[in-house]
């Protein structure tokens, strides 16, 4: 397997398993300028720790959530929080450009710079504004930029596109320098994303599940679609970046998967002629399986690597199967070629299981036997008590799962702490 030095693979928004990286938010009631300046400060640290953590694990290739700022669009927020957070934003800038580290933020659903409804589209535009003006106050340059979808047909798709470009046109020169447009599951194919980006000279970003949902009737596959795509992609926006997600197994309409599935995704990756791109993946389980794709593509991987990411999984694949659980640490004796495939496939394997309560149960106990000795009466009753409750079909593993985390913290068991039994 060939990986490029240039490929980078990446995850939105959500850190999972690591803590003090969950962002914090308010609702407008309670958005006075006192409650909205804590939580922005809470949650630039909380950025800070997620940027480490990249950094830490060789993610080069993050979406920085919209919710960073709250109400960062909105009136009611009046605090001029780039000024008032201006050392800690810069810093955050120069870690992410230190690290080689490219970031990306994406507007939600009702960002429509098409609509046919005036102040849908000025507040689309504000959005946008202070989407650049976050990215701007980091310093970043405009390879970091902001992915938006074309928007609705409103009847005539012709007319909305036309729409679109004309507003397009209108946007401050700053806005334009960082946005790039994206094919949708419903409404534009990538073919006609491609036929808008002609007229305004705008980087397309291919997403493959969306691809798949919304299909072009131009029957090309999707290496073919990723070439055209590269073309649009100009030296000062960087590398082409695409989207990569795969369809969750009976979910509904375009739900991503839980996991990227190891094989699906070599089989996808290995299918890449140029790989000189940056792949953001788009799934439920984020960082972890930024961390089984990076690993999987690596040219070589060393056992500690694994042995390191054994040590987060190994007690959620007990709760799930014991079976996998002795096959992995048979595949691990392995030290010197480290079955790296075979590991991330048996690890996908028990994620798929369906919940056995014999395994969830055998988990939990073992477990449960690293924090027991020091805690307190009180701690042992409540757990007597859920585990009763999920015994007899009454209570939820995760209240038990969630008072074994809380005392581990307490007891400051760090390799508990880490664990994504909790998580997962």
């Amino acid at each position: 397997m060939n990986r490029s030095d240039n490929l980078s693979i990446g995850y939105a928004c959500i850190t999972l398993g690591v803590e003090n990286t969950q962002l914090s938010a308010c609702t407008l009631k309670n958005a006075s300028e006192d409650n909205i300046r804590k939580i922005i400060n809470k949650n630039l640290e909380a950025l800070i720790n997620i940027i480490d953590y990249n950094i830490e694990n060789e993610i080069k290739l993050f979406r920085i959530s919209s919710d960073i700022i709250p109400f960062g669009s909105h009136k009611v927020n009046t605090l001029n929080w780039r000024e008032e957070f201006k050392d800690k934003l810069l810093d955050i800038g120069k870690k992410i450009k230190n690290s080689n580290m490219r970031v990306s933020m994406h507007p939600g659903q009702y960002t429509v710079l098409n609509s046919i409804n005036d102040e849908v589209v000025e507040n689309a535009v504000r959005d946008l504004e202070y989407h650049t003006s976050f990215l701007d106050a980091l310093e970043v340059d405009s390879k970091n930029k902001i992915i938006l979808h074309i928007g609705g047909v409103y009847g005539d798709k012709q007319k909305a596109s036309e729409n679109f470009i004309k507003n397009y046109f209108k946007l401050p020169e700053k806005i334009k320098k960082r946005l790039i447009i994206e094919n949708d599951d419903r409404n534009y194919n990538v073919e006609e994303v491609l036929n808008i980006s002609k007229e305004i000279s705008i980087p397309v970003v291919f997403d493959n599940l969306h691809n798949k949902l919304n299909p072009s009737p131009k029957k090309l596959s999707e290496g073919e679609w990723i070439s055209i795509c590269k073309e649009t992609w100009k030296k000062e926006d960087g590398r082409q970046k695409i989207h990569y997600s795969q369809h969750k197994n009976g979910g509904t309409f375009g739900a991503h998967s839980d996991t990227i599935f190891a094989d699906e995704f070599l089989e996808f990756y290995n299918s890449l002629k140029d790989k000189d791109i940056d792949i953001m993946l788009e799934v439920k389980d984020k960082n972890l399986s930024a961390v089984k794709c990076i690993n999987i593509t690596k040219n070589k991987l060393e056992i500690k690597n694994l042995e390191e990411e054994w040590a987060r999984y190994k007690y959620f694949v007990l709760s799930r199967s014991q079976k996998i659980y002795s096959e992995i640490r048979e595949l691990l004796k392995n030290k010197k070629l480290p079955p790296v495939r075979e590991f991330y496939s048996l690890i996908d394997k028990a994620i798929e299981l369906k919940v056995d309560r014999g395994a969830e149960i055998n988990a939990l106990q073992h477990v449960w036997g690293y924090v027991n000795k020091k805690c307190s009466e009180a701690e042992k009753r409540r757990y007597q008590k859920l585990f009763k409750d999920f015994e007899e079909g009454k209570g939820k593993i995760e209240t038990l799962k969630k008072h074994v985390l809380k005392c581990a913290k307490e007891q400051e068991v760090k390799y508990l702490i880490d664990s994504l039994y909790f998580y997962l």
